[in-house]
């Protein structure tokens, strides 16, 4: 397998057995990536369940209490490759109580595979699982009707829920969306064909996840480069030697670039671009480089550096805010916390709750608190100044977690407006 091969973050979404386990369980089968002990484990309680076929969910439901009430509670995460690319697949819940856990894992993933039980349609879950998957910007929809063995295959019911479906993606702003009718349970449309839905001309699952476009997925445009680590090796022969290094979080940068230092706005020009693996001439999302400056500026952990004479991202306190909360611990407007934006942390106060948003029916709602899985509009107003884009914009610059600082926990996750 090349080095250069993508990789491909998605997750599955759906309502409580509409199979999403079981498809993963399929895909992971029938590309011939599992080990034959784990199949072998999974043959066996198949077995004491009395099942008359190996129930292929089970390779990710790990936690004890998923196998005990058949149900995925937290997000499990697989790996698996085929020649053409590499994957990393969560599964995330279908209860609306984990709320929280399916919108830590999209707001990493290139894409969702929402899966619908043929026989019920379109569902409130379905509604759900797509809002969340809008509002932290997954790129790439895969609408993968399941079940179709149990309507008979029926192109009529398919293109039915199609409809319905595509009318609400729309509304959402949901504009790259796939349809795909399938069993996950017989295979059907997975990874093979089959032999069922002959009346389906597009590809199959795995074929539509090995092709589908994701380098235009991060911002190539606007260059970011959020300071991780200012290195000063102690040693006689680099004695003058300072780099900044990070992760190239959107953009590119080459050697004799003129960039700005933010929050500061000192200009300067880039020296030489180092790596572990030698120097560079450019660099480009999502490499981590070390950055060498022809000028002596104080620059620190946390600070932005970006190309001069491309868009500026905000340097601000205050901005506005979707938030996520994350934390069995409602939130009290009259502390502070603290806000983890790249790689600067500032304490930070909420100015502003502006409303709660039901998930379920997308109507907005005045609230004073937020309790979990609860996603709001907020405003937030931080003690240092923040240099971001807007979510929309670039994913990684636009995205903050806030941490409690009595406890050192992420209690929320929050993406700018």
């Amino acid at each position: 397998m090349s080095n250069t091969t993508q990789l491909l973050r998605f997750i599955t979404a759906g309502s409580v057995d509409d199979g999403k386990s079981t498809l993963i369980g399929r895909l992971l089968h029938d590309s011939k990536s599992i080990f034959e002990d784990q199949f072998s484990a999974i043959s066996k309680t198949s077995e004491k369940r009395g099942m008359a076929a190996v129930d292929l969910s089970l390779l990710t439901d790990g936690l004890q209490a998923e196998r005990e009430q058949g149900i995925t509670i937290d997000v499990a995460y697989r790996y698996f490759a085929t020649p053409k690319r590499k994957f990393i697949i969560g599964d995330t819940p279908g209860h609306e109580q984990y709320t929280r856990n399916m919108v830590t894992a999209a707001s990493t993933a290139n894409l969702v595979v929402i899966l619908i039980d043929a026989r019920k349609g379109v569902l409130t879950q379905t509604r759900r699982h797509s809002f969340l998957a809008s509002l932290v910007g997954v790129p790439h929809v895969v609408l993968a009707v399941n079940k179709m063995d149990m309507v008979d295959y029926s192109q009529a019911r398919f293109d039915e829920i199609v409809a319905e479906y595509k009318v609400f993606a729309a509304q959402l702003g949901l504009h790259d969306v796939h349809c795909i009718p399938l069993s996950a349970l017989n295979g059907d449309m997975v990874v093979d064909r089959g032999d069922k839905l002959d009346w389906y001309k597009g590809p199959a699952l795995l074929e539509l996840l090995e092709k589908v476009e994701i380098d235009h997925d991060v911002n190539t445009s606007d260059f970011r480069f959020p300071v991780q680590w200012v290195c000063r090796p102690q040693t006689d022969e680099h004695h003058d030697y300072r780099g900044f290094m990070g992760r190239i979080e959107a953009g590119e940068v080459s050697v004799g670039d003129e960039v700005t230092v933010l929050p500061s706005g000192w200009i300067t020009r880039v020296k030489e671009i180092d790596t572990y693996n030698g120097k560079l001439q450019t660099a480009f999302a999502p490499q981590s480089v070390t950055l060498t400056l022809e000028d002596e500026i104080d620059i620190s952990r946390g600070d932005m550096i970006v190309k001069t004479d491309h868009l500026p991202p905000k340097v601000e306190k205050e901005f506005d805010a979707t938030l996520c909360w994350l934390s069995e611990s409602p939130l009290d407007k009259n502390r502070k916390y603290l806000v983890k934006h790249t790689t600067r942390t500032a304490k930070a106060l909420f100015s502003r709750l502006d409303y709660r948003v039901d998930v379920n029916t997308l109507e907005q709602h005045a609230a004073e608190k937020l309790h979990m899985n609860d996603i709001a509009r907020v405003a937030i107003k931080t003690q240092q100044p923040l240099v971001f884009d807007s979510y929309e914009i670039d994913r990684a610059t636009g995205s903050f977690i806030v941490i409690d600082e009595a406890t050192n926990n992420t209690v929320a996750a929050g993406m700018i407006a």
